[in-house]
């Protein structure tokens, strides 16, 4: 019922940069907690950064001041602004939203991810 598809992944250079969206679509009345995770070869998933209803943010410490987190409630869109990639970035990103369904409540939803990788 609810889709979250995520674009904008890529091979980069050190130092460059890249802008990642994630859409929501589906049986969508509102959507709370918007976030992005990644998860490297071998590694856990962990938080990158996430952006409530309220524009209330949260960085992991390792891409503040590099990434920037926003969204458009109206296109049910968020977004993960990438400067200066470092090859540590490299990973599998994936969006996560708390989609409230028209049907069925709060839905907790991931995308299927999109590869990121940065060479040095």
């Amino acid at each position: 019922q609810v889709q979250l598809v995520e674009s904008g992944g890529g091979l980069v250079q050190a130092g460059g940069s890249l802008r990642l969206s994630c859409v929501a679509s589906g049986s969508i009345f509102s959507i709370n907690a918007m976030g992005w995770y990644r998860q490297a070869p071998g590694k856990q998933r962990e938080l990158v950064a996430t952006i409530t209803n309220t524009s209330r943010i949260n960085y992991a410490d390792s891409v503040k001041g590099r990434f920037t987190v926003s969204r458009d409630n109206a296109k049910n869109t968020l977004y993960l602004q990438m400067n200066s990639l470092k090859p540590e970035d490299t990973a599998v990103y994936y969006c996560n939203a708390d989609v409230v369904s028209v049907y069925t409540g709060v839905v907790n939803t991931w995308g299927q991810g999109t590869q990121v990788t940065v060479s040095s």
